[in-house]
């Protein structure tokens, strides 16, 4: 949630900062703002809508400065209006902060502040800070002492920077359970909520740790601890991902070039090295307990894991919804505990691991973002190597994230000997033909998907189906059209239908049936049953399967017919069919497709 961006440097770098707060949109989009060091004031300038609507009603570009930092916000305190718009000032205007997280003590240091006759201007939580660095300034003359002392007050979850007028040269900036980095330029140094803010800038970034603050100049930074008061040694990591990488590259929007990249995310997930998973593999086979953590997207890769494990290594491995996972878990000294993550920084999946972590339980993860908080915290980090995601919707990390549980799955049934190694072999040949089939695919029948989205735009009830391992991607591709076509839609197994929800069947509701290939005869079979269960209501049915044409005459009222492929690629195969489906969808509702209402991408708040 939220984006910040910051730069320093010689000269002016009014442009800089705009490219850096524009590549950060999709960490939320509802409003906007940046403060610029002006010779005798610092100018803020901020308000409601995207980055480049907000530029141009306030004219930010005319304004020339060496240094600025700036917000796009994903509103949690106070509703989306410009008074709740980072920056915010202190009430001298001498300080401008920007934040991301959530203080959850603001409550009470606002009244105390207000009763030392401090003004506020909106119904953030952000607010508190710039009174609070003001406060303590005006008492010691020594801003690094104010920074310090306005931490320790802070409770809750936060990445903050700020600029004064008493050190025009500076931006200070702190974390603590939000991401934040630095980018280290020759001629410009940088903060950011992530790579993406100065990516097209440099390539060198020094990631902030829990309970650190940087004071960031163009000539360098210094990293300390605030509980410690301990000076910080900090290494430079080098980022792999090339910026042209997170551009639309052609495509009218990232989730479509997302969904076109999939053929090489799976290449790169099938290229992460053999040691990496067979750590992971070792970690499960030891382990008396194994539970499965992912909240939204990712709970649902976890629970199409749960039934990978269970039918490649015979090993039953519970998914818990991140969220729920400190009232249901059992983690103790001999458990370990397995996350999916695609940013490496989600709020309540981090909390899931401290509390595994608190009772002894060994830890492991995969996730995209390299040097993320999740990628760090745990003792077996997997990173995925999908590239930037910059879509709110995801797409192809979770596709990355299925392919390397489904590695795991192999190979723990290899070493378990549930599997021979001629079997083994057998699916990771399957795993490899997926990259061609899935372009094939896109390339070959997304006028089919296009045509039916379009035709049944305007259908306000979806019901999407499936049994066994279908069940979780019925799930996922119910989530996609929720979030990017505002359109209600629900995933459920198939069995569910008879016992109630054949009640709510009539022409008004739409389903989609996931089927698998004939070869698994009996899930084949008991999906057809409810496919006909469906169509003796008069219901819509739209199946995607793999059966020949005609082989099943008037039993779809719409098909999608897929070629004949291994039952270890048809689920995913359906997957991207159902991503393409509801992207269609959303575009012929005219939906903001990489910036959903309501959505962002980085959920680091509880």
């Amino acid at each position: 949630m939220c984006g910040i961006t910051g730069a320093v440097g010689l000269k002016d770098i009014s442009n800089v900062l705009f490219d850096g707060i524009r590549n950060l949109e999709y960490r939320g989009y509802d409003s906007c703002g940046v403060a610029l060091m002006n010779r005798n004031s610092i100018i803020v300038k901020k308000n409601v809508g995207g980055v480049g609507d907000v530029y141009q009603k306030e004219n930010i570009l005319r304004h020339s400065t060496h240094l600025g930092i700036a917000h796009t916000r994903w509103a949690t305190h106070g509703q989306v209006t410009r008074n709740n718009t980072h920056p915010f000032l202190s009430c001298d205007k001498k300080f401008a902060v920007i934040h991301n997280g959530i203080i959850s003590n603001y409550r009470d240091l606002k009244t105390r502040l207000q009763k030392e006759g401090h003004r506020f201007d909106s119904d953030t939580d952000t607010e508190v800070i710039p009174h609070l660095l003001e406060k303590f300034y005006q008492k010691t003359s020594d801003i690094e002492a104010s920074f310090v002392q306005t931490l320790n007050l802070l409770e809750g979850t936060f990445a903050l920077a700020f600029i004064t007028h008493h050190q025009p040269d500076q931006i200070y900036c702190a974390k603590r359970e939000s991401p934040l980095l630095l980018g280290i330029g020759d001629e410009v140094k940088f903060i950011g909520s992530d790579f993406n803010a100065f990516i097209d800038h440099t390539k060198n970034a020094v990631i902030i740790d829990d309970d650190e603050y940087a004071i960031v100049s163009k000539d360098g930074y210094t990293v300390k601890n605030f509980v410690t008061n301990q000076e910080v040694e900090k290494p430079i990591t080098r980022i792999e991902w090339d910026s042209e990488t997170s551009k639309k590259g052609g495509y009218p929007h990232y989730m479509l070039k997302e969904i076109y990249e999939q053929p090489q995310t799976v290449v790169k997930a099938l290229e992460v090295e053999e040691k990496t998973l067979n750590r992971l593999v070792d970690m499960i086979h030891k382990s008396k307990s194994v539970q499965l953590v992912g909240v939204g997207t990712t709970y649902y890769v976890a629970m199409y894991a749960n039934y990978i494990f269970s039918a490649l290594a015979g090993r039953y491995i519970p998914a818990i919804s991140s969220d729920e996972f400190v009232s249901l878990s059992p983690a103790d000294k001999n458990s370990f505990v397995l996350a999916v993550s695609q940013s490496g920084e989600t709020y309540d999946t981090l909390s899931a691991l401290k509390h595994a972590k608190s009772k002894g339980a060994k830890t492991g993860a995969i996730v995209n973002v390299m040097g993320s908080s999740i990628s760090r915290m745990v003792d077996c980090p997997v990173l995925q190597g999908s590239g930037p995601e910059i879509c709110v919707i995801s797409t192809k990390a979770a596709l990355a994230q299925m392919i390397l549980l489904t590695r795991t799955a192999l190979k723990l049934g290899l070493k378990d000997k549930k599997l021979t190694q001629k079997a083994y072999n057998g699916f990771m040949k399957s795993l490899k033909s997926l990259p061609d089939i899935i372009e094939a695919l896109l390339n070959e029948r997304s006028g089919f998907i296009h045509r039916i989205a379009h035709q049944h735009r305007n259908v306000k009830n979806w019901l999407y189906l499936g049994r066994g391992v279908y069940y979780p991607i019925a799930l996922e591709s119910a989530l996609k059209m929720k979030e990017v076509a505002y359109v209600h839609a629900e995933g459920m197994p198939c069995g569910f239908l008879k016992h109630g929800t054949l009640a709510m069947i009539d022409p008004d509701i739409y389903s989609i049936v996931f089927i698998p290939p004939n070869s698994e005869k009996v899930l084949y079979q008991a999906t057809l049953a409810s496919v006909e269960e469906i169509r003796a209501r008069s219901g819509f049915v739209l199946g995607i399967h793999f059966d020949e044409r005609n082989r099943n005459p008037d039993l779809f009222s719409e098909e999608l017919i897929l070629p004949p492929v291994p039952p270890v690629i048809a689920p995913l195969i359906q997957m991207v069919i159902a991503q393409l489906f509801a992207y269609f969808t959303a575009t012929s509702l005219k939906r903001n497709v990489d910036k959903p209402r309501s959505l962002a991408k980085s959920v680091t708040v509880g």
